[in-house]
């Protein structure tokens, strides 16, 4: 995002040059009162130091455990900023633990969540369901599944009893994805080089694209993209797409779901496809460049470089950087000219809500882990 103010950009930049110390200490029974960005559902302070470490303006958090009992905030993990780097305050708090982000300590790009969680329910983002007997089967099920991002199995003494026994496999995305394009002269945007996937096993294929074809109907939902060939991705990421239609003038891709049938019709600047889900797409959109593009917002912080190509290299070397927009000389606002804005969007799982439930029990892919189950 282009800052409207030079002081906003300068406040941007000190905020990560005070905050440059690796600490990975956990704070029990201590909060961090103010200063809230937003908050998610996290099953752990682990998972929770992840969703900060990888918000863009996340530094430092608060998670509510599930011993807390105060009300029924349990599992909200509280994402926070300040100008210094540094938390205003510390209180004692029962039922919470606190800590900072990763970001300085070079995190894992794709962390592993091996735990399962007892008694807790990752409520939403299902795309398929199945029963399955024991606990290898429930995590084989996601691991192996491409669409699986975290599951919640329902066991044998749910009170429920025709349900017992049953897996929801669920879905959250993977593929980095700008929140906002706009076209904008003066400014070059991008990814990084070095963005790094859950490992897929799959030969290499050709996405097929149908250029000036509109598919029309059936959305799934719509989301933004860089190019047809990044919509492509991000439909074949979701399980639940079955064929996708890309709007160039505005960056929208539009993600449908409909087995029973499509229509073509001819539309200058929509391109449309379907998604590859039995082969690996190649990476060309990732190093394409984007002349008159602005990725905004989702700044992890900005400095100055002589032109894009060292901004893009910036962005790659920068484990925490997804993707990137540069200001060229030709930019409207002579202050912010030739400064690089480095960019990053929450790509780990993380289930939409976390609630208490009996007799159910939730976890991750595995498909990160060095020990996944085969």
């Amino acid at each position: 995002m282009v800052p409207l103010l030079v002081v906003v950009l300068l406040l941007s930049f000190s905020s990560f040059s005070l905050s440059d110390d690796c600490n990975t200490e956990f704070l029990f029974n201590v909060d961090f009162p103010g200063s809230d960005l937003t908050f998610l559902y996290s099953p752990s302070v682990d998972h929770c130091q992840q969703l900060c470490t990888q918000h863009p303006e996340c530094l430092f958090f608060t998670f509510i455990r599930p011993d807390w009992t105060t009300d029924d905030r349990h599992f909200h993990c509280f994402l926070k900023s300040t100008t210094s780097g540094q938390p205003t305050s510390q209180t004692q708090l029962l039922g919470v633990t606190s800590g900072f982000s990763l970001k300085p300590c070079s995190p894992d790009p794709l962390p592993c969540f091996s735990q399962d969680f007892e008694n807790v329910d990752f409520f939403g983002a299902d795309y398929r369901t199945l029963f399955t007997a024991d606990y290898n089967e429930r995590q084989r099920a996601c691991t192996q599944d491409p669409g699986c991002q975290f599951f919640t199995f329902v066991n044998k003494d749910f009170s429920q009893a025709n349900i017992r026994f049953k897996c929801h496999l669920k879905f959250s995305w993977p593929v980095p994805a700008p929140p906002n394009v706009e076209r904008k002269t003066g400014l070059i945007s991008g990814f990084s080089q070095n963005i790094q996937f859950p490992q897929q096993i799959a030969p290499a294929c050709e996405g097929k694209l149908f250029q000036s074809t509109n598919i029309p109907g059936s959305d799934l939902l719509s989301l933004q993209a860089a190019s047809s060939e990044h919509c492509q991705v991000l439909c074949s990421a979701h399980p639940r797409c079955s064929y996708f239609s890309f709007v160039r003038n505005d960056f929208t891709c539009f993600l449908k779901d409909n087995l029973n049938g499509l229509t073509f019709e001819e539309k200058e600047g929509v391109t449309s496809g379907f998604p590859a889900r039995f082969c690996q797409l190649s990476n060309d959109w990732i190093k394409r460049t984007h002349e008159g593009a602005d990725f905004r917002g989702s700044d992890i912080r900005n400095e100055q470089l002589d032109n894009a190509g060292a901004c893009q290299a910036k962005c790659t070397e920068d484990l925490s950087c997804q993707f990137y927009t540069y200001l060229t000389d030709n930019f409207s606002d002579a202050a912010f000219r030739r400064r690089c804005f480095l960019k990053r969007v929450i790509t780990m799982p993380a289930p939409p809500k976390v609630n208490k439930l009996d007799n159910v029990v939730s976890g991750f892919s595995l498909r990160n882990c060095v020990n996944a189950v085969q």
